[in-house]
């Protein structure tokens, strides 16, 4: 047991000396309470928060990637939609040349097949011109591929080829000015019309492939991202029970260190009154 002196009562230090280990212990469990972390800071175990750090500028990174890829999804869908409204047009481009081409036809029947022949190029011009998400645009004349990121560290990237579906470029063949008169140049325009379909499936086939490739790359992001949290979780989350149960048994042992603090605190009074006794 420890010697008590008027000058020095080393039960008194001992028990403050508890008091306050318990009290520190008390902090570090309402912290893990209040934030959910057992490891809030570089200060709680360095190794372990610089690992767990490590980790969430991963997580930041693939948010990037993740923001990358769904943009292409969008522009790449767009396109798509648009492709379909070139490709259902140029049927009907079809239809126009082939109702001109019959030699029975009179003038004017076949001048108001040419004038929707015409409308109906100029609307895959506007279709295509107008097929934008952000800035980015697939199906014009000239539009550069859609390249987006890959990975966290940008070393690998999916590239989706822009298709031409332009009026005038290599998938839809027409010209601008394109028109007929005549049964047989109603006639002559068949063969274009029949390898603009094909070219346009074609082009839409692979849009659609692109598409494929990002959406699957963004699933992939997406569960790497997850698991990424969970390991993080793993390493850094408080036992949110373990805590409470660990707080109500400081908190008990707090309510105790002070009680002995008192007693050994009085030790002094009881020595004060022996010598009021010799008196």
């Amino acid at each position: 047991m420890p010697l008590n002196s008027v000058n020095t009562n080393s039960d008194a230090a001992l028990a403050l000396q508890n008091l306050n280990a318990t009290n520190a212990q008390i902090s570090t469990a309402q912290t893990e309470i209040n934030t959910g972390l057992s490891i809030s800071s570089a200060k709680d175990n360095g190794a372990v928060w610089a690992i767990a750090q490590g980790q969430r500028a991963q997580v930041a990174s693939l948010s990037a990637v993740t923001q990358s890829i769904q943009r292409g999804v969008s522009a790449v869908d767009v396109a798509l939609s648009a492709g379909q409204t070139v490709s259902d047009l140029l049927v009907q481009i079809k239809t126009k040349v082939l109702a001109a081409s019959d030699t029975s036809l009179n003038t004017s029947a076949r001048l108001a097949l040419n004038n929707d022949f015409k409308s109906l190029l100029a609307q895959i011009t506007t279709v295509t011109n107008n097929a934008n998400f952000n800035g980015v645009n697939l199906l014009t004349n000239g539009a550069g591929n859609y390249t987006a990121l890959a990975n966290a560290d940008a070393t690998s990237v999916i590239t989706v080829k822009a298709e031409n579906l332009s009026v005038g470029g290599p998938n839809v063949g027409f010209s601008a000015t394109a028109s007929f008169a005549t049964a047989t140049q109603a006639q002559g325009y068949i063969s274009t019309v029949n390898l603009a379909i094909q070219n346009v499936s074609t082009a839409l086939g692979a849009l659609g492939t692109g598409s494929n490739a990002l959406s699957a790359q963004l699933t992939f992001v997406g569960n790497l991202s997850a698991t990424l949290n969970t390991g993080i979780g793993n390493l850094v989350d408080a036992d949110m029970a373990q805590a409470s149960a660990q707080l109500q048994a400081l908190q008990t042992k707090q309510q105790l260190g002070v009680q002995a603090l008192s007693i050994a605190n009085g030790e002094s009074s009881n020595l004060l009154s022996l010598f009021k006794n010799i008196q």
